[in-house]
């Protein structure tokens, strides 16, 4: 349910499920009759405190939703939920301090802590983070994200998705919606353009590349290498 909750406020980096969770108090749910099998019935109460409304639809709260989240997915599904309810605003870092006592003791609650140590709002997608998690993984992490690139008058180059400013380089995190249009590959193209004769090296990584462990932290390891001699 807490699933459905994020797709409503269209937080993203979950696996796709073709299901929709519903929780009701304990009696409506017994009593509930769904024939639609993609709608799953949860017996289950929440606080009115923990409610929103989602055009007009009630779904728990952004911060009960990816405490939840974060404690039944995986490192990188759950990173890439709160970078995205962060960029979204829908949670604050000062919020996200507030969730391991809203966790404590529950199973999952060691690991939630260490993604929400991970966590950066300024990842726009979970391609982003996903390719940020493989860099550090590899033990080349980024030093900054969305890096901006400037000329000597101030003119703004490009901002790079991932970027090492003291080898200058940058990678890319190619996604279909953002890149998949003509004009967003003519606009990369003039923009890439830009940047290589500014001196920078640019990497691009599609998602297929993030399931592959080694592959995006060994290419960046030997640009780094490269810009270093």
């Amino acid at each position: 349910m807490f699933g459905t909750a994020a797709e409503l406020y269209g937080i993203a980096g979950l696996p796709r499920r073709d299901e929709i969770h519903v929780a009701l108090p304990g009696r409506a749910a017994r009593l509930a009759r769904v024939s639609d099998p993609a709608i799953v019935l949860h017996q289950l109460e929440h606080p009115l405190g923990a409610v929103a409304k989602v055009n007009g639809i009630a779904a728990t709260e952004p911060r009960l939703t990816v405490s939840e989240i974060i404690l039944r997915e995986c490192r990188y599904a759950a990173v890439s939920v709160l970078d995205s309810a962060l960029n979204r605003g829908l949670v604050t870092p000062e919020c996200l301090t507030t969730i391991p006592a809203l966790i404590r003791g529950r199973r999952g609650a060691v690991a939630a802590r260490g993604y929400l140590a991970e966590a950066d709002g300024r990842a726009q997608s979970p391609l982003e983070t996903r390719s940020r998690l493989r860099c550090v993984d590899g033990g080349v992490p980024p030093d900054t994200l969305q890096l901006e690139v400037r000329d000597d008058d101030g003119y703004l180059l490009g901002i790079g998705d991932l970027g090492w400013r003291g080898r200058r380089l940058i990678a890319e995190a190619d996604g279909r919606d953002a890149h998949g249009t003509p004009e967003a590959a003519y606009a990369d193209r003039r923009r890439q353009n830009r940047l290589v004769n500014a001196g920078w090296t640019i990497l691009r990584f599609t998602w297929q590349d993030t399931l592959h462990p080694t592959y995006i932290p060994h290419t960046v390891r030997a640009a780094l290498h490269v810009r270093r001699s």
